[in-house]
């Protein structure tokens, strides 16, 4: 998909490939990713299990930039700069200072046998000039921005001690200590009760607010994204497929993205059936010709062997189907 150069533009994907080395050999796990970020905006991410949503949001941190792990084509694009070639040195000066990440399970990303001030205070040191007591307030102030009472008890507790909304709490104030550019959420809420989920998707949008960062925000739920985002991308199979404003996400064009809407629960809504979608996503390092969806797409047909070109909707609306819904 082509995209126009902008001024605003603050990360980009651009015919980005991934490939994951295995015993058996290389297997790719994303296709020709065009994703662009800018400044302040919420962009929301809809991926299934198994598409390629943590690959994404790891390799627009740099996690995956190791050749020994993975292999990668295309331009990852900070700010105009670059990345695809950066080093270590250039990585460790971006993350946690200029973006940062929140990721899934806060227990197995904190570290269990530090303290909470101590992994906190380990971002500012790589990133800031501040003395010790300035740190100390700094980590302070930003864990009751997040919500957590009787700070300065907790700084001392280590992560097996916190709840786990309290330890997503953490991770958010781990994140934004260094005041960073954009936040990337991968699925921040997936192991939280649905109350403490809403006060951290609340929590979440407010930050992002004040701050005025750009978000990425990860997810398989329509309804989350649809709360948070100004615009949403949506991936199938490791490959985009539809990217659309946020107020056209009842209404889209991608047949998978239709499937999305009708397989989820509408309370409060019994004239709208509920239609489960059939069949099963293509194994990560399958053959796929043409369309990735349409083994399980109602309408294709022998034109969707081959593979399809972006459409535009309109300006803002692009899709990736021989057949979209007008």
């Amino acid at each position: 998909m082509e995209e126009t150069e902008n001024r605003s533009n603050l990360l980009r994907l651009r015919d980005y490939n991934l490939s994951l080395n295995t015993e058996k050999g290389p297997v790719q796990v994303l296709n020709k990713i065009n994703i662009t970020l800018n400044e302040q905006e919420t962009v929301g991410l809809v991926v299934e299990s198994g598409c390629g949503k943590s690959m994404t949001a790891m390799s627009m941190m740099g996690l995956l930039s190791n050749k020994i792990i993975a292999e990668h084509r295309g331009e990852l694009l900070w700010r105009g700069e670059n990345l695809s070639r950066a080093g270590n040195k250039r990585w460790r000066e971006l993350r946690g200072k200029e973006m940062a990440m929140i990721f899934q399970e806060p227990m197995t990303a904190l570290n269990p046998v530090l303290t909470i001030h101590e992994q906190l205070d380990e971002v500012l040191k790589e990133h800031s000039s501040l003395g010790n007591q300035d740190r100390r307030k700094k980590i302070s102030d930003l864990l009751r921005q997040v919500g957590l009472r009787d700070v300065e008890s907790k700084l001392e507790w280590y992560p097996h001690q916190f709840s786990g909304g309290m330890r997503q709490r953490v991770m958010i104030a781990m994140a934004l200590v260094c005041e960073p550019d954009l936040l990337i959420a991968d699925e921040p809420t997936t192991a939280l009760d649905v109350t403490t989920q809403a006060q951290i998707l609340r929590l979440i949008k407010n930050l992002q607010s004040e701050r005025k960062m750009a978000l990425l925000f990860i997810s398989h739920d329509l309804d989350v994204v649809g709360f948070l985002a100004d615009r949403v991308v949506i991936m199938y199979a490791g490959e985009v497929v539809e990217d659309l404003p946020v107020e056209q996400l009842e209404s889209p064009a991608h047949p998978y993205t239709v499937a999305l809407q009708q397989a989820r629960p509408r309370p409060g809504k019994a004239n709208i059936s509920f239609e489960p979608m059939p069949g099963t996503l293509p194994q990560p390092g399958s053959i796929l010709i043409g369309c990735r969806f349409r083994d399980r797409c109602t309408k294709a047909n022998k034109q969707c062997e081959i593979n399809p070109p972006w459409q535009g909707q309109n300006t803002r609306h692009r899709v990736r189907c021989w057949h979209p819904k007008i």
